[in-house]
């Protein structure tokens, strides 16, 4: 005989007397096809890895984890910004929930062309959409994180036969107004490293790409200001975090910098900016 809802015990439901809340609560580590906007083909598949979480007042003790799944069933494989933000709404409602957050990490495929033959392969790149909702308000963070190689200047500058280069790794996080392609964060941070990276080479375009990174060295400060100053003249970015890590060849160690910048920030005063310049020359001596 099957039981009724009704009749079955609740306990994520039953009160807690440790007064206590939960910042986050929810389903991690969840895969499941989805399709996302592509600038070339209208539509990509892929596979996302979901986290979505809500917050539980201290009164309650569990949460309904069923509920997370049936939401993201319900929405279908069309993962855009206004379609997550609907997911977190839901979330809200049906969770009883002040804030609800929904993050997903998926690989995303360019073909690229090949700079001498042209012989075209797939690129994967790592995606992330992080989306918040508190109240009526809405956060939500875009982040590509893309491989490309670096050369070092002084490498090259002290050495007679060449100079060391490596992978390195480009992660930007973007606020923005208006709707920014995955596709030019991706081409913004190729264009500020020594050389893209290809999956298909053949002899010719292996000799384009390394006499490319010889003639672009950049250190990993000079990486992330070139990301830096492409991103402030982009008119729809609001905010931005850029990190960069090179996986040194020669070291065993990895080179890493970072600059965050909201676009909209005032700009400091000359003479508090004179007064931080002159900190800061003093903690150096």
């Amino acid at each position: 005989m099957t039981a009724s809802a009704a009749s079955i015990p609740d306990r994520q439901g039953e009160r807690d007397t440790r007064n206590i809340p939960i910042d986050r609560v929810g389903v991690k580590g969840l895969r499941y096809p989805i399709e996302v906007k592509d600038r070339a083909h209208a539509t990509q598949s892929t596979v996302a890895t979901f986290a979505m979480t809500v917050d539980l007042p201290h009164q309650f003790k569990g949460t309904h984890m069923s509920r997370f799944v049936e939401i993201l069933n319900a929405h279908g494989r069309l993962i855009h910004v206004e379609n997550v933000e609907k997911m977190l709404r839901a979330l809200q409602k049906r969770l009883h929930a002040e804030r609800a957050h929904i993050e997903m990490e998926f690989p995303y495929f360019i073909g690229k062309k090949a700079p001498a033959t042209g012989a075209v392969g797939l690129v994967d790149y790592v995606v992330k959409f992080e989306t918040t909702v508190d109240g009526p308000k809405r956060d939500f963070v875009l982040t590509v994180i893309v491989p490309v190689t670096t050369l070092c200047p002084c490498s090259k500058a002290i050495s007679a036969y060449g100079a060391h280069n490596q992978r390195g790794y480009v992660s930007l996080a973007v606020r923005f107004e208006k709707t920014v392609w995955i596709e030019e964060l991706i081409a913004l941070i190729e264009a500020s490293a020594s050389s893209e990276i290809f999956s298909l080479l053949k002899r010719p375009d292996e000799k384009a790409v390394t006499e490319r990174a010889y003639d672009n060295p950049v250190f990993v400060e000079d990486l992330v200001r070139n990301v830096a100053l492409r991103v402030n003249a982009h008119p729809q970015v609001t905010w931005y975090k850029v990190e960069a890590e090179n996986m040194e060849s020669i070291h065993n160690h990895a080179a890493y910098a970072l600059i965050e910048k909201r676009k909209d920030a005032p700009k400091r005063k000359p003479a508090a900016k004179k007064a931080a310049l002159k900190k800061a020359a003093m903690k150096r001596k």
